[in-house]
């Protein structure tokens, strides 16, 4: 079971393994952070960014090290990672690569209440993101491929998981889709007449080959 983390927020993970490499100041964490092209890989707020590190600093994670101006700019807080830091860094890291949690991806929601579109629809809708999507992976692919000569693969493997998982949604999509449109999907007939008259079908018609619920 995931712990319940003083800083939940994984902006904050992000910004503890930051600082574990030099101390800095909140402009050029977030720098740091898109220039490594981070906001791929979590959804960052960035107006949030200073109140998580300063949630970070008020549970000891990092400290500030120095003040510091550059010219007529304001003074700027730098901050270091801590011990306790390093140590809430490394077992929070830990415990996301090693214990599988259940996610909630959007698309997954919407499958699960689909059935509210006709059939019709929904086939011209999965082809549309099966379009976008297949494009997408395309190019990422390309990408990836060409940053390998340049980027060592330890700052790849993110990038080649999120593209392993989105390569599955297309073979899953471009699968299901095919069923749509060959009509071999179970109980598209019934689904579609309920569209047609609006009277709900017995769950028994949904099933495959007439099988009863179980």
């Amino acid at each position: 079971m995931a712990k319940r983390r003083k800083v939940g927020n994984l902006l904050g993970l992000h910004i503890m393994a930051t600082l574990s490499i030099q101390p800095m100041h909140p402009y050029e964490i977030a720098a740091q952070l898109r220039a490594f092209g981070k906001d791929q890989d979590i959804k960052i707020q960035w107006g949030s960014l200073y109140t998580v590190v300063q949630n970070l600093e008020k549970h000891g994670f990092i400290a500030a090290a120095e003040t510091v101006r550059e010219g007529r700019r304001p003074e700027r807080t730098v901050y270091r990672l801590t011990d306790a830091g390093r140590q809430e860094m490394t077992d929070w890291l830990r415990e996301l690569i090693g214990q599988p949690e259940q996610e909630y991806p959007r698309l997954r929601s919407a499958l699960s209440v689909a059935g509210v579109l006709p059939p019709d629809e929904m086939t011209e809708l999965i082809g549309q993101r099966l379009a976008i999507l297949t494009a997408e992976n395309a190019a990422a692919r390309a990408a990836l491929a060409a940053a390998r000569h340049e980027v060592p693969r330890l700052f790849l493997i993110e990038a080649e998981y999120a593209l392993a998982l989105r390569d599955a949604e297309e073979a899953w999509l471009a699968g299901f889709h095919q069923e749509l449109r060959d009509g071999s999907v179970p109980g598209i007939a019934a689904w579609r007449r309920a569209h047609e008259t609006g009277v709900m079908p017995d769950i028994s018609e949904l099933m495959e080959r007439g099988e009863p619920p179980r």
